[in-house]
């Protein structure tokens, strides 16, 4: 992996453990997803031109279907990481959510996509993901651990799917992922539109929160995006887990949901695991 690339994974990483920590304090269920990313679509439609006119990538039907089947997974991603903030710590579900991820897609891209990262690579990736575990904790309820792992098992699908789209298919990845943003609102406006009182109350309570996620997520993925155009998946993947560094030191200090010094040491053995990757 290219220092140009790691440099994109690791502000995506900063970007990521931001927006992940304004959800878990914000009022949560599918109308703040729906807001975040409503918001989200209107936020980037400068970004959006200015794409459109400098390197709009591959346009017609294809695109709107790989937007379309991408926006379905980032909807029940995010509907599913809600539920599981709703059920236990930001230092549980995370770390636990963002460890399944690359280790399922990883595993994937190495069997379907004839991936072969290198011995140090693969070591470096096997370090991150038993850090990752290492930082789920004592305790925690099955609820909060289901939501988590099934958010990983969609996140190892999305990873996938989007490395096709700006990899195989060469979509643009500011153009590919305003659709998938838009696919998303889309996707959950008739849930919201019958429940009108559900949308006030997250509107009153969290909008703040909802425009914070709204410029940092589409941010985060963005620059994943541009990494997944240029490195392999079995690299970026385990290397954006970085922000998971970043989440369990907000988790740990400003959430004050304790066990410090022992998830700490696992964050910084993922420190270790990506100068593997970047070496390898």
């Amino acid at each position: 992996m290219s220092l140009g690339v790691l440099s994109l994974v690791l502000a995506a990483a900063f970007a990521h453990a931001g927006w992940n920590f304004l959800a878990k304090g914000a009022e949560g269920g599918a109308a703040f997803v729906w807001l975040c990313a409503a918001i989200g679509t209107l936020l980037y439609v400068p970004v959006l031109a200015l794409a459109l006119v400098a390197d709009p990538g591959e346009l017609g039907w294809t695109a709107l279907g790989l937007m379309a089947g991408s926006g379905a997974l980032h909807a029940l991603y995010f509907v599913l990481l809600q539920r599981g903030y709703a059920a236990g710590d930001l230092s549980l579900v995370y770390p636990l959510a963002r460890g399944t991820g690359p280790l399922l897609s990883g595993a994937a891209a190495i069997l379907f996509l004839g991936e072969r990262p290198s011995a140090l690579a693969v070591a470096g990736a096997l370090i991150i993901v038993a850090a990752v575990f290492s930082l789920v904790g004592r305790g925690g309820s099955r609820e909060a651990i289901g939501f988590a792992l099934l958010t990983g098992t969609t996140i190892a699908t999305y990873t996938l799917w989007d490395k096709h789209a700006v990899g195989t298919s060469e979509l643009a990845p500011v153009v590919y992922y305003w659709g998938t943003n838009l696919t998303v609102a889309l996707i959950l406006a008739p849930w919201v539109l019958h429940r009108r009182g559900d949308l006030a109350r997250v509107w009153a309570a969290s909008r703040r929160n909802a425009a914070g996620v709204a410029l940092l997520s589409p941010l985060a993925y963005v620059l994943v995006l541009y990494a997944l155009a240029r490195a392999p998946v079995t690299y970026v993947a385990p290397a954006r887990e970085t922000s998971i560094l970043i989440g369990t030191l907000l988790g740990t200090t400003v959430l004050a949901e304790g066990d410090g010094r022992r998830r700490m040491i696992a964050a910084g053995a993922i420190v270790l695991g990506v100068t593997a990757l970047a070496l390898g």
